[in-house]
């Protein structure tokens, strides 16, 4: 038979942690990791970027395509002398890729002569069933100077995957469909490196972006 310890030795178990605190413990340890990330993004550039920076020589991705002109696209990193800001969207958006096309041509405006030649903005189309050559040119010249890629499926997919991108069809009850996707930009410099990445919301600080630009072109190749 066993002997149980005298009443005085018995501890009672510690009673169990609301929910609300580990829901904010979670959130803090979130938060934290975001911070660390961040600093450690800004820690290994070599300038502060208004944007995240990429470290080290991280190569953008190639792709192939049709243009809006209905011409065969090709986008090459590293052959030329041009700064890239491309971003992945489609033509019946709502609001998040006027908007982008629209504060990424006044980033162009905002450049000073020389360096505006070699800035130029891409959109990736994530809809290439409805945006056809014809939709895309009307589209982007109506928000600016861009030029606009059709990649048809299953390469999509595959571009889409190397920039970490993530788009996808959802229906919309009594509308044809709309696009979830990224919303990131990724400026890429004249040597074929990610330099840069804006969130959308960013896009609006004009300045602050045009000295990311500059500064990716000063340091390009």
């Amino acid at each position: 038979m066993t002997e149980l310890p005298a009443s005085s030795e018995i501890q009672s178990a510690p009673a169990p942690r609301p929910w609300y605190v580990s829901a904010l413990l979670a959130v803090v340890a979130v938060a934290l990791l975001l911070g660390a990330a961040w600093l450690f993004a800004r820690v290994r550039s070599p300038f502060p970027f208004y944007g995240t920076a990429y470290s080290g020589n991280t190569a953008a991705a190639g792709f192939s395509g049709t243009d809006q002109d209905g011409r065969p696209y090709a986008f090459v990193p590293g052959q030329g002398d041009k700064v890239t800001a491309l971003f992945f969207g489609f033509t019946h958006c709502p609001n998040i890729c006027p908007l982008t096309l629209a504060y990424l041509d006044k980033v162009k405006a905002a450049l000073p002569e020389d360096e505006r030649e070699r800035f130029q903005t891409v959109l990736v189309s994530v809809d290439p069933a409805r945006d056809s050559p014809e939709r895309l040119k009307e589209y982007v010249e109506y928000f600016g100077k861009a030029t606009g890629v059709r990649v048809p499926e299953p390469a999509l997919a595959e571009v889409a995957r190397d920039y970490g991108v993530g788009y996808q069809r959802v229906e919309v009850k009594g509308a044809d469909y709309q696009m979830n996707h990224t919303t990131a930009t990724y400026l890429i410099d004249s040597a074929g490196r990610l330099r840069v990445l804006w969130d959308y919301t960013q896009l609006p600080q004009v300045d602050r972006v045009v000295a990311d630009v500059r500064q990716v072109l000063e340091t390009s190749p």
